[in-house]
């Protein structure tokens, strides 16, 4: 009870931050760190809007080169002019990927390993929610696809230059998974792919609480790797808080517009879920 109503009040925690913080703050207080950014690449999936626009946003405007994989390219380049609007240095790579084709996921990496970078930072932020039983080019339940199985094989094919990237320059590496607190619907004996094939029995909410099962399944199991290789890449999933973005609005209706009306005051605005998803501890590099 008493942490709700620190919640509720915005009352900062250990770590100087509360509820009413945002992404911006944390990333202006921790301007001053001893790496200039401009040595920092970061990948962020899904910033073509809502959480992924405002994480590439504030990464930029701190100097991080940020790399934005799109499926709506022409909605890239809008993000991309957005961000520069506000910070004229930011320099912004657009390349495209469909995160439910194995196919496009190879060719990103493959574009953007070719380009020599180093690989700081990647945020598997990327979401979608289908209401009706859809399946990727791959013939594979087009949540899990998109969700899980997509940034698991981006993450897979960019793992070693992490690795590397953090060996040459001694900047711990991280990766992040944007999971959500709907994995908890998912119970033991429950995880099943079987239901998600019958559209009969399709759920849209079960198939992408289990994607996000995934995403935290993942996160551990690549930690323990991780650790066992003594590789200075940390690998977190996190529940950023409940937003109002693309995936919410995908699903209009009275029911759902009446209940984030009357939960509006209890809700995260993006700049505030954004602070999660760059501030975990330990603290990520700005």
């Amino acid at each position: 009870m008493k942490g709700t109503l620190r919640y509720l009040a915005g009352i900062a925690g250990p770590s100087g931050y509360g509820s009413n913080s945002t992404a911006e703050q944390v990333a202006q207080d921790c301007s001053n760190c001893s790496v200039p950014n401009s040595q920092l690449t970061a990948i962020v999936t899904g910033a073509t809007s809502g959480i992924g626009a405002e994480t590439a946003k504030v990464l930029a405007k701190r100097g991080v080169r940020v790399v934005i994989p799109a499926r709506d390219v022409k909605r890239a380049y809008e993000v991309r002019e957005s961000i520069q609007k506000e910070s004229p240095e930011a320099d912004i790579i657009l390349l495209e990927i469909d995160l439910s084709s194995f196919a496009s996921v190879k060719r990103f990496c493959s574009e953007f390993l070719s380009l020599g970078l180093p690989l700081n930072i990647l945020i598997n932020n990327a979401g979608k929610f289908s209401q009706k039983l859809e399946f990727s080019e791959d013939k594979i339940e087009m949540t899990f696809a998109t969700n899980y199985l997509g940034h698991f094989l981006l993450t897979e094919l960019l793992l070693e230059k992490m690795i590397e990237t953090a060996a040459n320059t001694g900047i711990q590496g991280r990766i992040i998974n944007v999971s959500s607190v709907i994995h908890t619907w998912v119970k033991r004996d429950n995880f099943c792919f079987i239901k998600m094939l019958n559209p009969k029995s399709y759920n849209g909410t079960r198939a992408y609480a289990q994607s996000k099962l995934a995403n935290i399944l993942h996160a551990k199991e690549m930690a323990r790797q991780l650790k066992a290789r003594n590789a200075r890449v940390t690998v977190n999933a996190v529940h950023p808080g409940i937003v109002k973005t693309g995936i919410i609005r995908d699903h209009k209706g009275c029911i759902t517009d009446s209940l984030f009306f009357l939960a509006s005051k209890l809700l995260k605005t993006t700049p505030q879920v954004c602070l999660d998803v760059l501030h975990l501890p330990p603290a990520m590099l700005l």
